[in-house]
């Protein structure tokens, strides 16, 4: 299976579906699927329980394809790559910005 480009606690630009252009960071990945904050936003019916005594109508965020979003680095959406850095260790991978160069994490 290949490396996730994208982490949890990432700024995502949307650059496909119905919140095009809007930034979020990310809550969760699940497989190749992001949950993202304000991003994808669906209407959930509850029934009254314990944690929300008035149930009702609950706005939560779906989850949206990995594809469908960009990494932001330095206020610009990027596209990842990963590469090798020499470290006192040995070699490591690293997710890098393909348009500046430098090293994400």
């Amino acid at each position: 299976m290949a490396t996730m480009k994208i982490k949890k606690n990432d700024s995502v630009k949307v650059i496909a579906g119905k919140d095009k252009n809007k930034v979020g960071k990310v809550l969760k990945v699940v497989g190749n699927r992001l949950i993202v904050e304000g991003i994808n936003m669906v209407s959930k019916h509850s029934k009254p329980s314990q944690q929300n005594p008035k149930g009702g109508i609950i706005q939560e965020p779906a989850p949206i394809d990995a594809s469908n979003v960009m990494l932001m680095h330095k206020g610009k959406p990027t596209r990842v790559g990963f590469k090798f850095v020499e470290t006192k260790k040995g070699l490591k991978k690293v997710r890098y910005a393909k348009t500046t160069g430098d090293v994400i994490d």
